[in-house]
């Protein structure tokens, strides 16, 4: 027996990446997938999105799991898409049980060295774009009277990162709408955390644009040059965490196992928060 049986999970940026991750481990444990990315270029992210055959991988991953997977293309920046899923999700499968609001983009720069557009882009998107997810699923789930929602931050929610001021300006903005919600759904037995990721060994950060801020001018890194940068992110001995390490936690706070857990920043930092943790060599 899984520990998401008969349940439904709708899941953003599912093409690849954690939220990929996240299907396939909900679907694991016996949950259905609405699976939602935009599957096509953000101009001021500095690396490949996903495409439409990553998304169909990810449901190809998810059928030899014999769930069920439902697919479409979205832009988390227009409510009226997000609707018509949720719409679809709910005429195909019935209900929703699980949202994960997982969809964002990464780019880098001093704050204000920022475009205007590398700004709304990242505002828009990481911030904004989770709060219209949710209020396309809420009314649902509402009526349901159940749900567990997982909003996506990250330890740049929690604590601030040179050269990601506005990554970490939307991130923030996350905690705040999880444990706002948190409190306005309690009534209506809807469950509300966040989690919080160290660095992920996924494309977002494994990419050109980023090791550059680790090694300036070195264009041409190997990923295992750029990992002896990322380490001394982590209290860990490790570059990265891997997608599953996030998609078990949130696994946890989308099971009846976390039923009373809501308003929570679920962290999963290898040890990169503390404050006096031991450098690396």
């Amino acid at each position: 027996m899984g520990r998401l049986d008969n349940k439904v999970a709708l899941i953003t940026g599912a093409a690849r990446g954690q939220g990929r991750s996240h299907a396939i481990r909900m679907a694991e444990e016996g949950a259905d997938i609405v699976a939602v990315d935009i599957c096509a270029p953000v101009g001021t992210a500095p690396y490949e999105l996903a495409t439409p055959d990553d998304l169909a991988q990810t449901a190809k991953l998810v059928e030899d799991l014999d769930r069920r997977i439902l697919t479409r293309q979205a832009d988390v920046r227009d409510l009226a898409g997000l609707q018509s899923v949720v719409a679809d999700a709910v005429s195909e499968f019935g209900h929703i049980d699980i949202l994960s609001a997982n969809a964002g983009i990464a780019s880098y720069g001093q704050c204000w060295e920022l475009t205007e557009q590398q700004w709304q882009d990242m505002l828009d998107i990481n911030l904004t774009g989770v709060w219209k997810t949710c209020k396309a699923v809420i009314p649902h789930m509402i009526e349901q009277g159940r749900g567990s929602i997982v909003l996506t931050s990250s330890v740049a929610g929690l604590t601030a990162y040179a050269n990601l001021g506005h990554y970490t300006s939307a991130k923030h903005g996350v905690v705040g709408l999880m444990r706002n919600l948190s409190v306005e759904l309690a009534p209506h037995n809807i469950r509300v955390n966040s989690v919080h990721p160290t660095t992920v060994n996924t494309d977002m950060i494994n990419n050109p644009a980023i090791y550059q801020l680790f090694f300036p001018g070195s264009p041409d890194l190997t990923k295992e040059q750029a990992a002896e940068g990322f380490i001394h992110l982590n209290g860990l001995r490790i570059p990265w965490v891997e997608p599953v390490d996030i998609s078990n936690a949130v696994v946890y706070l989308a099971s009846d196992e976390a039923r009373y857990v809501t308003g929570t920043t679920q962290v999963v930092d290898a040890g990169g928060l503390a404050a006096y943790r031991i450098p690396h060599a």
